[in-house]
């Protein structure tokens, strides 16, 4: 293990990791942890493929990594192996990585990523290409998702089972990356692939709500800061089905559908399967680790039974508890005797 050198007693560490922009949410948590726990004793830069993330970050400076006092750490959260047992959540993953490889203690502060906003970005949203949603609100829908983890996905008509619920009520804007699946929804804004990644945290910012599976917009939904006089926390209903153990991904305001347990594939916690849907892009997720129980629910798409167990009433009713909230938050309190 190389020692880092020092800057004014401070040692200069870069932070690398190349997973999904979900998995560097969680990174963020951790560089904000270090510098909480032990002020003024690092200087902290990152290498990830989402350098977005980081803008305006006041935790991190650039470094050379050429320098000889420069040490770069592969920044990995092995914990999640054992997360099934073990009751921690995957905030905890890269803090108790970095605890090892610093000998170091660094107490978790906030439930939450840490993502900062310029002050352009908590201006109302006036337009975004075709959709104009200024003065109006509006909940973020992500009906799809990356290639490579399949066994996330739910069923499209379900999806637009809730959209058509809410129709005249509730103004979606569904989103996503051109480059994953994301069928298209009718009676949305359409914004898939058309949002950098700075854009997609300014909608989350003045989003009422988001719906999604396992996947970036919930740790979004938690980590990016809620403009003035809405509620403190950001409504989100999460569809997680049986992959996870819901207390390694859940946020303890969203509203996180669960059905580990349900089944025999996942009585024992998360299934942690990759594909149900088999893409056939010669990845061998399409071989090992698949789903045990795959449903048909068309003819070209099947998703796990766990997902399929998760009915559209029940992200509707999740939703519903939500806009009543808001209501009764709005009206006085009642007197007490």
């Amino acid at each position: 293990m190389t020692v880092s050198g020092e800057i004014n007693g401070a040692k200069q560490v870069i932070l690398k990791n190349c997973q999904s922009p979900g998995d560097i949410v969680m990174l963020t948590a951790a560089v904000r942890d270090l510098h909480r726990s032990h002020p003024r004793k690092f200087l902290i830069d990152v290498r990830t493929p989402t350098p977005e993330l980081w803008m305006h970050n006041p935790f991190i400076v650039k470094l050379d990594e050429k320098a000889p006092h420069v040490r770069s750490i592969r920044m990995q959260y092995p914990m999640i192996h054992s997360s099934n047992r073990r009751p921690y959540h995957f905030i905890h993953g890269f803090v108790n990585f970095l605890e090892t490889h610093l000998a170091l203690h660094i107490p978790v502060t906030d439930f939450r990523g840490d993502i900062y906003l310029s002050d352009s970005e908590r201006e109302p949203i006036h337009a975004f290409e075709e959709a104009i949603i200024e003065g109006r609100g509006y909940w973020i829908i992500v009906a799809g998702g990356k290639l490579d983890f399949t066994a996330k996905w739910w069923n499209p008509q379900a999806y637009q089972r809730v959209v058509d619920h809410f129709h005249g009520d509730i103004q979606f804007v569904q989103c996503g990356d051109a480059e994953d699946w994301h069928p298209p929804l009718s009676g949305v804004v359409n914004m898939v692939g058309k949002t950098t990644i700075r854009e997609f945290i300014r909608l989350i910012y003045h989003t009422d709500g988001v719906v999604c599976p396992v996947t970036f917009a919930m740790h979004l939904a938690a980590a990016v800061e809620m403009p003035p006089g809405k509620p403190k926390h950001r409504p989100c209903v999460v569809l997680g089905g049986g992959r996870e153990p819901p207390h390694w991904e859940a946020y303890p305001f969203h509203q996180y559908i669960s059905t580990v347990g349900m089944l025999p594939c996942c009585d024992h916690g998360g299934c942690w399967r990759s594909r149900c849907q088999l893409v056939g892009d010669g990845d061998e997720k399409d071989s090992v680790n698949v789903c045990d129980r795959p449903v048909q629910v068309s003819p070209d798409l099947r998703i796990p039974q766990c997902m399929q167990m998760i009915r559209p009433e029940d992200v509707i009713r999740r939703i519903e508890m939500y806009l009543e909230w808001a209501k009764y938050d709005r009206q006085p309190a009642p007197l007490v005797a």
